[in-house]
């Protein structure tokens, strides 16, 4: 089973995706972690990108494809993989698609968790974790029973993201936007696509997000 996780930074792709990880076996495909692990492993396809990288230029997706290419050889026998970030143009949806047929492997499903950007922004802009401790908070669904008492460690120092604000989750869902809309089509037309309310409680997320595997 191999699955796009779809949707803006702060919808709970992380999450669910971790949940999926400790209920199917499957593995992450993140293309930022992956490049980290192969130019830490110095890797052939790591040495390129860092090289690359070092020369301040954008990775190519040949390279990018190359580092899937590896994940995809490296995981066990039946195990699925979950893309996180990729593809985000329709050449890499493409690419995507050849790097798996020739593997005999297929994309099984394309979720995306459907927000609100209003509501999400809310939810984002009101995040704020105890310094000490790293317990999460927020203004408005989840404070300290104490006001200013954290109620894991009894600390009293908070902090927030700096780009946790409303300008940068606005332009991050602009981004998102921009990035997702030429290969939405592409999916669709596959009818493989399907939709989630990303602004459900976590376990309603992921009990729909199993709904939509087991209707296969």
């Amino acid at each position: 089973m191999n699955i796009i996780l779809l949707g803006p930074p702060g919808a709970g792709k992380g999450t669910q995706a971790q949940r999926l990880v400790e209920r199917h076996g499957m593995k992450q495909l993140s293309t930022g972690d992956m490049l980290r692990a192969a130019v830490k492993a110095q890797t052939p396809v790591g040495l390129k990108a860092k090289a690359v990288m070092e020369a301040g230029q954008l990775v190519s997706d040949e390279i990018v494809s190359a580092l899937i290419g590896d994940e995809l050889d490296a995981l066990a026998e039946g195990q699925g993989a979950i893309f996180d970030g990729y593809p985000r143009t329709a050449p890499q949806a493409e690419s995507l698609e050849a790097i798996l047929a020739s593997r005999g492997k297929k994309l099984d499903y394309v979720i995306e968790l459907d927000v609100n950007e209003d509501a999400l922004v809310e939810r984002i802009t009101g995040r704020y974790t105890c310094a000490t401790c790293g317990k999460g908070y927020h203004d408005t669904f989840e404070k300290p029973a104490v006001e200013g008492t954290c109620d894991k460690c009894g600390g009293h120092e908070f902090k927030r993201r700096p780009d946790d604000n409303e300008e940068t989750v606005r332009t991050r869902m602009a981004e998102y936007r921009a990035k997702t809309a030429p290969i939405l089509p592409i999916y669709e037309a596959q009818g493989i696509v399907s939709r989630v309310d990303g602004m459900a409680d976590m376990d309603e997320v992921t009990a729909a997000i199993e709904a939509i595997l087991g209707k296969r």
